[in-house]
């Protein structure tokens, strides 16, 4: 399987670090082959047309953005798919 590249997107707001700490529980309780970068910088955030953070970006695809947190089940669900 290819290494899956994950980016939270964020300023570091409360919801912003749950997203990424949801994230970081569901790669290594699944042990998905997966790199996590934290993007902070909002001019960076904005290539991805996020107007609403914390977001999601798995394999530079946009999955999430804004609230409601996607919850663990579909985060793992997004990146099994992207593994096939």
């Amino acid at each position: 399987m290819a290494k899956v590249k994950i980016k939270v997107l964020g300023p570091g707001c409360p919801k912003c670090q749950a997203l990424e700490q949801r994230v970081r529980e569901v790669v290594e309780r699944n042990n998905f082959d997966a790199e996590i970068e934290k993007v902070q910088n909002i001019m960076d955030i904005m290539k991805y047309g996020v107007m609403l953070t914390p977001a999601l970006v798995i394999n530079e695809k946009l999955m999430a953005s804004g609230s409601p947190l996607p919850s663990s089940d579909q985060i793992k669900e997004w990146i099994k798919n992207m593994l096939k």
